[in-house]
């Protein structure tokens, strides 16, 4: 049953007399405090706080002597006390809530400071399970959420990006602060402590590897407001969750403009393709449109896997996304530059590349300080009506499965590092997907499409078109092999791809009609590899 309401109505403004700081990040407390202090603002705090802003000659009531009862258990229990919760959730207004306060010398709090236990960190700087559980904060959300669910009468602030703009308030309303403003902290308040919340709850479940936990919660903060979304007319942000994987999220913006909803989604995609290919291994390049690779390639060089790269599909490449899994080079900046691109991202660049790159202003540059693991453990969501769709990231890795040879023929050494390359190709390209590749580079891809055969077809003509681009009379795809992510459920499209000149296939197999795939292949004398793993990518 919901709890009724008392329908009192909130003061427009508050005067703000007493205030309560509990800071984890100290960055700029001491300002606002010392702004608060020059008002006249008592101020009441804890432990670390407390001697922080008393080392700096700022008045300080201990919270201890609020409550009368000494801070115990390593500072666990400090706030949790009816001094400071009444002093919070009194309804000034309400006679019986007043008499309450009254009768039991609790004082009302109207200003609560506090940020919280650096859980999200900790979570994922790879310390111990008992250091973690350590970093769980309580006294400190339940106080924001009681200052928050009281914004009546009481403003929280939980983020030092606030401070100035409570100054100020208080400043233009000659120390009190306004309906509104409390509204707006407290809704980021709530945020706050859900988003803190949902980090703890899946440190647990990732931790005890709960599969399917019961309640579900994601949460992140707001890095980037975006002039819009996938289209003008849809509103859009991007927030971070924390994780410490490297990519568009933590990498470091060198120049350019800001990137936009589709920069973001399109080189998280490219990133994340590039990182399959070990960089102590070889040099690799990712050209991405739209979310799909339209030219992907290894090489010895940057340079070159770049010019391999360009070649499968340089009409998609103009517009496009460049990502690298090493250091940006002066000779890989240098081609990189011939035509339009909206971003390249790379662990790093020198700073000759640097140079290169500053010549077109609108060129963002961003460097991730390393490549991702393709292995590692982690989750994905995404939103359905009324839902979340989550599922664990995609870590395998064609170098970690067994691969089983199905047909009379086995493929040569050389067909069989293509096929390598072509199925980790495979595994970023929406589905159904058909990559063709030849000497470690992509020359035809069909992406997306409602039957494998028309991506068969679709990466053979694009590789057609690019055959001609170059000036070439023979298919890029002859003497190619070919991926598919998901098994053939007919021969037809693998013949499609004999037709463009594969010598060699690769795909997971499990298909009813694998026996007539596996004959078709015999009959065309061409090599067959079973992987066991799918890679649908939706």
């Amino acid at each position: 049953m919901a709890v009724p309401a008392k329908n009192i109505p909130a003061p427009d403004l508050v005067p703000v007399r007493r205030a309560l700081i509990s800071v984890s990040d100290k960055t700029g407390i001491v300002t606002f405090a010392k702004a608060l202090d020059e008002r006249g603002i008592e101020l009441v705090s804890t432990g670390g706080t407390a001697a922080a802003l008393a080392k700096e000659g700022l008045r300080i009531r201990d919270v201890s002597e609020l409550t009368g009862f000494p801070e115990i258990m390593d500072g666990r229990v400090k706030t949790l006390h009816p001094s400071v919760h009444g002093g919070l959730l009194g309804i000034r207004d309400d006679a019986e809530h007043a008499a309450a306060m009254e009768r039991h010398g609790i004082q009302p709090i109207d200003l609560v400071i506090i940020n919280l236990y650096p859980f999200e960190e900790v979570r994922f700087s790879g310390a111990d399970y008992a250091a973690t559980v350590e970093n769980i904060d309580i006294g400190g959300p339940a106080m924001l959420r009681a200052a928050a669910k009281n914004h009546a009468y009481v403003a929280v602030v939980t983020d030092p990006a606030d401070y100035d703009r409570v100054t100020a308030a208080l400043e233009e309303h000659g120390g009190a602060l306004s309906y509104r403003l409390r509204q707006e902290l407290a809704a980021k308040a709530f945020a706050r402590t859900a988003a803190y919340d949902a980090a703890i709850s899946q440190w647990f479940a990732e931790t005890l590897s709960i599969s399917g936990p019961e309640w579900c919660a994601f949460g992140g903060r707001l890095q980037q407001v975006m002039r819009y979304g996938e289209n003008p007319h849809q509103r859009a942000g991007f927030y971070i969750t924390g994780e410490r994987r490297p990519g568009v999220a933590t990498a470091r913006q060198v120049q350019g403009k800001q990137l936009s909803y589709n920069n973001i989604n399109d080189t998280d995609a490219a990133f994340e393709l590039v990182s399959e290919f070990d960089p102590a291994r070889t040099a690799a390049v990712a050209i991405i449109k739209h979310a799909n690779p339209c030219g992907v390639a290894e090489a010895p060089t940057l340079a070159e896997a770049y010019r391999k790269a360009l070649a499968c599909d340089p009409v998609s490449a103009f517009g496009g996304i460049i990502a690298l899994n090493r250091t940006l080079d002066a000779e890989a900046a240098e081609e990189m530059v011939k035509i339009f691109t909206e971003v390249i991202i790379a662990p790093d660049a020198t700073e000759e590349a640097q140079e290169l790159i500053a010549a077109k202003k609108n060129l963002r540059l961003l460097l991730t300080g390393g490549v991702a693991d393709p292995r590692a453990p982690g989750l994905t969501a995404k939103t359905v009506s009324g839902g979340l769709l989550v599922q664990t990231r995609d870590a395998g890795v064609v170098d970690d499965l067994e691969l089983k040879v199905v047909t009379k023929r086995a493929p040569t050494e050389k067909e069989l590092a293509d096929l390598k390359f072509a199925f980790r190709v495979a595994k970023h390209v929406k589905s159904n997907a058909i990559v063709y590749a030849k000497d470690l580079a992509t020359v035809g891809v069909g992406a997306g499409q409602m039957s494998r055969l028309d991506s068969s077809r679709i990466a053979a003509r694009k590789a057609e078109d690019a055959a001609k681009a170059a000036g070439l009379d023979e298919l890029l795809t002859r003497g190619s092999v070919v991926a598919s992510d998901a098994f053939f459920p007919f021969a037809d499209g693998l013949l499609a791809a004999i037709e463009a000149g594969a010598t060699a296939v690769i795909q997971p197999g499990g298909s009813m009609r694998d026996e007539e795939v596996i004959a078709a292949a015999d009959e065309h004398g061409i090599a067959m590899v079973f992987t066991g793993m799918r890679h649908f990518r939706h």
